[in-house]
């Protein structure tokens, strides 16, 4: 007999949405959660779609209180500083999911931990997950670890691995492939009292050019507090020194509107660096397991989808394991839809990010040629993923950039 219906690995935005929603409908659910809230977490600037899951968690009200920076649109300008039209949501998007929210991840992320506990998960925080356990080929429980060291056993029904980019189970089955062509690292960092544009734009995320498709990202937060970042090859942010303050100073001359926005900042905290940008889980679930968020693919965050694609993964998978527990099968086959959904919203993005980075493209240059296209493409960057049809847009696009093939996996592994 299992103590729980779910366990719920990690209670970042993938696993407090899981755990809240499965809470919800009556299951008994935990959620392990290595570190003590709040925390630090960079991945601050939602896309507008994320607003109806978090209608369904009931947190619209929660998060407007919070007086997050309000972002109305998306930018891109070059290392000129000559800015493209803004992506107004509210042009393409007449509802309140027009106005999303640039947030401060340590806030929010115990917010949605909090609102997982209220429904009625029960969270336990510094502990870390070190194994599973099997039953034949099914997980049916995890290994876990106090802060104080002592190990011991939990079992359930169905395990969510939603432990971020430490992606717990795709490492123990070594299922994680790496995206061939996005493979760039970023180093990032903060700045009060940066400069902010006016009106609309002041909460707008920025993508700024540099050199070989790098990129900064400029993304305004409450309490005058800027997160920037850049992404770029391995190669060009290493050329001459590999000390991250050394190549942001560097990068900073580069752009003319990111030199003209940050020179009047302080730089604070410190210089963050990462790397394997892209990657996704040779398979979605497992018999007995489920993999969301990061835990089961990660996307170069040029178009923010990272806290989108968590909590729409987290939202699908609650619904997918309560019905596969309804029917008494947590096989893989009853997360097949799930990860075929997944995969089809990831694929977009990925194409997308694609486009962006080919030296022929440019979105100007798309909706020049395809004005028509302008609504499918803001659906991109709004995170309109599901069930509707990019074919024309992404023939459009692949009409001026090279695009990727459809990566096979990501399904659930069914044998």
């Amino acid at each position: 007999m299992s103590e729980y219906d779910a366990i719920i690995i990690g209670g970042g935005p993938a696993g407090s949405t899981a755990g809240a929603l499965l809470a919800e409908k009556g299951r008994k659910v935990l959620i392990l959660e290595k570190e003590k809230f709040p925390r630090y977490h960079v991945g601050e600037s939602l896309m507008p779609f994320c607003y109806f899951t978090f209608e369904r968690l009931g947190l619209v009200d929660a998060l407007n209180e919070r007086a997050y920076t309000k972002k109305h649109s998306v930018q891109f300008v070059t290392r000129d500083g000559k800015m493209s039209a803004p992506f107004y949501f509210f042009q393409h998007l007449d509802h309140p999911a027009a106005t999303t929210w640039q947030v401060n991840r340590a806030e929010f992320d115990e917010l949605m931990l909090d609102n997982a506990r209220a429904k009625g998960a029960e969270v336990r925080e510094e502990t870390q997950v070190v194994d599973f356990i099997y039953e034949g080929e099914r997980v049916v429980g995890v290994t876990a670890k106090t802060k104080g060291g002592q190990a011991y056993e939990l079992r359930a029904s169905v395990t969510v691995d939603a432990s971020g980019r430490d992606a717990l189970f795709q490492s123990k089955r070594r299922w994680r492939k790496r995206d061939p062509i996005l493979n760039k690292i970023a180093i990032w960092t903060l700045f009060k009292g940066a400069k902010r544009d006016p009106g609309l734009d002041e909460g707008a995320t920025t993508v700024a050019y540099l050199d070989d498709r790098g990129w900064f990202w400029n993304i305004p937060m409450k309490d005058d507090i800027v997160s920037s970042g850049i992404v770029a090859e391995r190669d060009y942010l290493y050329k001459d020194t590999r000390d991250p303050a050394a190549i942001f100073k560097r990068e900073i001359e580069n752009n003319v509107w990111i030199k003209d926005h940050l020179s009047c900042g302080e730089q604070f905290g410190e210089y963050w660096v990462t790397g394997e940008y892209s990657y996704r889980s040779e398979h979605c679930a497992a018999d007995g397991i489920v993999l969301i968020g990061d835990a089961f693919a990660f996307l170069d965050p040029v178009f923010s989808s990272g806290v989108f694609l968590a909590l729409k993964s987290g939202e699908m998978a609650a619904d997918a394991i309560d019905a596969s527990l309804e029917k008494g099968n947590v096989s893989a086959s009853a997360f097949s839809a799930y990860g075929e959904e997944m995969c089809s919203a990831i694929e977009t993005m990925r194409s997308l990010v694609y486009a962006f980075y080919d030296n022929d493209f440019s979105f100007g240059k798309l909706i020049r040629k395809n004005e028509n296209l302008r609504g499918r493409l803001t659906d991109c960057l709004i995170g309109d993923l599901v069930d509707k049809d990019f074919e024309p847009l992404m023939k459009a696009i692949g009409e001026i950039a090279k695009l990727p093939e459809r990566l096979k996996y990501g399904r659930a592994n069914m044998g």
